[in-house]
C-alpha cells in the first residue's frame, strides 16, 4: 500500500514534469509500467535481480525498456550473488549490469552502453 500512496503523492505532485529514479526498485512490473510511463521516472536495479529466488526483480528487468533502466549497487548494502550477504562495493555493479544482460538476451556492453546513455540524460552530464 505504502508503494501506492508514494505514486498517488508523486503523480499529485507533477513529478512527471521533472522525472526521477525509483532507487533499488522492489516492485512489480505493474507498478514499474506506471513509474516509468505515467511518472517519466527511472527504474533502478542493483544486487537482488542477481539472487537465486528473487523472481520480482527478474521479472522487472525483463519487463522493462532499457531505455528506462539504470542499475546500481546501494553500497555498502545488497551485495549481488555471490557476495550475497557481505560488505557490498560499487564494483560490483558489473554484476548487475551482467545479469541484466542474461535476462534481456542482450551483450554486457549494450547494457552498459544503454544503462550510461540513460544516466547521462537523467543527469544532464556531457559525454
Amino acid at each position: 500500500e505504502a508503494t501506492q500512496d508514494c505514486i498517488d503523492i508523486l503523480l499529485e505532485e507533477h513529478a512527471e514534469e521533472v522525472g526521477g529514479i525509483m532507487h533499488s526498485f522492489s516492485g512489480s512490473p505493474e507498478i514499474a509500467d506506471i513509474v516509468t510511463n505515467k511518472l517519466n521516472f527511472y527504474i533502478s536495479l542493483g544486487g537482488p535481480v542477481t539472487f537465486k529466488n528473487a523472481k520480482q526483480p527478474k521479472e522487472v528487468a525483463k519487463h522493462v525498456s532499457m531505455e528506462r533502466l539504470l542499475v546500481e549497487t546501494d553500497a555498502p548494502y545488497l551485495s549481488p550473488h555471490p557476495y550475497r550477504g557481505k560488505r557490498n562495493e560499487p564494483a560490483r555493479v558489473t554484476l548487475v549490469a551482467e545479469q541484466i544482460a542474461e535476462l534481456k538476451g542482450l551483450s554486457y556492453e549494450e547494457v552498459c552502453e544503454q544503462t550510461t546513455k540513460n544516466a547521462e540524460k537523467l543527469f544532464n552530464l556531457n559525454s
